[in-house]
């Protein structure tokens, strides 16, 4: 038996297709921001890292490089300024420009040089 055209039949499956690049706008939003949190994690980790191995005299990138998740090690750049180590992580995402902005960096001071002790 036919039913009478009703105004409401269908309204929720074009209110679906209307709310769907929203929902995913914002999804990949979320996304984007939690990479960017772990990128920072893993900057600030490897930094600390990276300090600690100067004050015990051993390589302070390898140290920075190997204290990153290994999907950040290639991701990385790890410069050393004196007895400072800056680290920059850049996060994972489908958008290299966003990615790029994205990017994360941290440093750690190692303090100054000790003195040898005589």
């Amino acid at each position: 038996m036919l039913r009478p055209f009703s105004g409401s039949d269908g309204q929720a499956s074009v209110e679906l297709v209307g709310l769907l690049p929203l929902v995913v706008t914002v999804a990949f939003g979320a996304f984007q921001v939690l990479a960017a949190g772990a990128a920072h994690e893993a900057a600030d980790g490897a930094a600390e890292a990276g300090a600690i191995a100067l004050l015990q005299d051993a390589e302070p990138r390898a140290a920075a490089l190997a204290a990153l998740p290994r999907w950040a090690r290639d991701r990385a750049a790890v410069t050393l300024r004196g007895r400072r180590v800056e680290v920059r992580v850049r996060p994972r995402g489908p958008v290299p420009a966003l990615t790029r902005e994205l990017t994360s960096s941290a440093s750690a001071d190692a303090g100054p040089k000790a003195p040898a002790f005589r």
